[in-house]
């Protein structure tokens, strides 16, 4: 984990998480955040938490931009930051860390909260043991 400077690319990504935050439906735990996924193409994949009163279906911002990014036919991404209240700033969590996982192991992450305060990490350190599918052969 590291307080780095921010370049430019951090800064524009972190004002899109900001803006698609405020599209967040979170009615339960008022808890709004915001993503924005750089991928290796140049574009950039927002989305915000989508919560529902069936808990289950309720999708997190990283997975619903992620989502939209595969859905568009993207594949390799850069870097993805994060905009949630707290007084720390919040990393993605497990779910999230694993399907980012499976597209970015790479990934770096900008966790950022209101206040302003940055977080950097690498998908790595937040995951360092990921789950891998490893399909079995079969015999012929």
């Amino acid at each position: 984990m590291t307080d780095k400077k921010s370049s430019a690319e951090d800064r524009k990504l972190v004002l899109e998480a900001k803006k698609t935050r405020k599209n967040s439906y979170a009615p339960y735990s008022n808890f709004k955040v915001g993503a924005a996924l750089l991928a290796r193409s140049g574009k950039v994949y927002t989305g915000a938490n989508l919560e529902n009163s069936s808990f289950g279906q309720t999708v997190c911002a990283e997975r619903l931009a992620l989502y939209k990014a595969v859905s568009d036919g993207e594949k390799d991404f850069k870097k993805i930051a994060i905009v949630a209240p707290g007084a720390e700033p919040v990393t993605p969590c497990g779910i999230c860390r694993q399907a980012l996982f499976e597209f970015a192991p790479q990934l770096e992450v900008l966790s950022v909260n209101l206040k302003g305060k940055v977080r950097k990490y690498t998908l790595r350190e937040l995951l360092p043991y990921p789950f891998k599918y490893e399909k079995k052969k079969t015999k012929k």
